[in-house]
């Protein structure tokens, strides 16, 4: 299928600056790998077919943004754990150091019977194996009163960068007693713990510079992950600030007004400073005009993540349908490990192992205070299938949490070195 640039970016996408397609593409005899989509699925898959390959794949990575924002712990900067150039990285060791053509432009089509990938600036890159790892996108609809459209005055700040930006500044400048309200996801989305860690984020910024203020969380999930662990924090550390609405009382009926800053829970109307929505989520879009998704989202093989609906492409973390992982950073690099592998394998006849994933998200709930979820996965004919798991305990003594958030802290550092070089 194919797209033009302007009904690309009209889908929601915001403008990037693009540059020319990379000269000599064509005129290589080595198997050509596109990825499409940098960050923690497509550029760990980048790097480790490039570096593993040692120069007889051709690995092309297609990514707009010439600093990519981690959206884990983007939610530490809007608490004011780490500054904001922390989590932004560049692509330039993926170039120097592996070999990665780096193509700074939107994919906006994918002809799978010529086997190439259109771009937004016109140029059409051949492929003999696909990867397409483009995060999320949101679905049309999802919040009444709510579309791209209202980010600015309602903002998801759930891709990270200049929405986490304008999130942080509108909760600087909420006045003194002042309300922000969230609209928490319906199950599935990215990051399972992350709204909550983002309210906690919240209340320990508000905490220091305008005690007063109110967080309302309205939620459409009778539950969520670590909730326990999270409304422990909350009675601890910030008792009376934070309420919750379930779909008990409505939390599954809302509607928002950006123009009015007013939020409607089942038929009431609240009036809040500063709201955050975070609507319902689906693969991103290049992946559905890739046609290789039911929808909402890609349905891939466990033992190597290659779609079910077209061989000679994969689909990473966030936009893939794969069983029992979390759509989180680390699920999305430890698929990408076992993608690369595959796709080497495929390509050039190097070894291959079965597949083992693994995933532990950390969550800051106050300073020190660190809480954690995990598992070890294994693959199956159905499902990427979960093995065992651990999860942090309530009344777990100071120490313990502070360690937490330290390896929460060494994990970041490694991750991007393992994505970017």
């Amino acid at each position: 299928m194919k797209m033009n640039r302007r009904g690309f970016l009209g889908a929601g996408i915001a403008t990037a600056a693009t540059l020319s397609a990379p000269m000599g593409i064509a005129a290589s005899t080595n198997p050509k790998v596109v990825v499409i989509g940098g960050g923690a699925g497509g550029a760990t898959a980048a790097r480790y077919i490039a570096k593993d390959s040692k120069g007889a794949i051709d690995v092309i990575l297609i990514e707009p943004t010439k600093t990519y924002y981690t959206c884990f712990f983007s939610n530490l900067y809007i608490g004011g754990f780490r500054d904001y150039a922390s989590i932004g990285h560049s692509y330039g060791k993926l170039a120097s150091k592996y070999g990665i053509n780096v193509v700074h432009d939107w994919a906006i089509g994918v002809d799978k019977e010529a086997k190439t990938v259109s771009l937004a600036g016109g140029a059409s890159i051949p492929y003999d194996a696909l990867v397409i790892s483009p995060g999320i996108d949101f679905v049309e609809g999802a919040v009444a009163g709510w579309d791209l459209t209202s980010q600015n005055a309602m903002p998801h700040a759930y891709k990270a960068g200049s929405q986490t930006q304008l999130l942080k500044a509108q909760i600087e400048a909420m006045p003194d007693g002042g309300t922000f309200a969230m609209v928490a996801p319906p199950n599935p989305y990215r990051c399972p713990p992350g709204p909550y860690e983002r309210v906690s984020m919240a209340a320990s910024l508000l905490k220091k510079i305008n005690p007063s203020a109110k967080i309302l969380i309205v939620d459409p999930k009778a539950k969520f992950s670590k909730q326990g662990l999270f409304e422990e924090a909350w009675s601890k550390y910030y008792d009376g600030m934070i309420e919750r609405v379930g779909p008990d009382f409505g939390g599954d009926k809302v509607e928002v007004r950006p123009d009015a800053m007013e939020v409607v829970i089942d038929g009431e109307v609240e009036k809040v400073d500063v709201c955050n929505v975070i609507p319902a989520q689906k693969a991103g879009k290049i992946a559905d005009l890739a046609g290789v998704t039911d929808g909402n989202w890609a349905p891939v093989s466990a033992h190597d993540m290659r779609s079910k609906l077209d061989a000679n492409i994969y689909v990473l973390g966030d936009s893939s349908q794969q069983g029992d992982m979390p759509k989180s950073g680390f699920s999305a690099n430890s698929q990408a490990k076992v993608c690369a592998m595959a796709v080497r394998a495929s390509l050039i006849g190097s070894a291959a192992f079965p597949a083992k994933f693994s995933n532990t998200c950390w969550s800051l709930v106050e300073t020190d205070d660190g809480i954690k979820v995990g598992a070890t996965y294994e693959a199956t004919d159905e499902k990427i299938a979960k093995v065992d798991g651990f999860v942090s305990k309530t009344g777990e003594d100071a120490a313990l949490r502070k360690q937490n958030y330290e390896d929460s802290v060494g994990w970041y550092a490694g991750i991007a070195s393992d994505m970017f070089g």
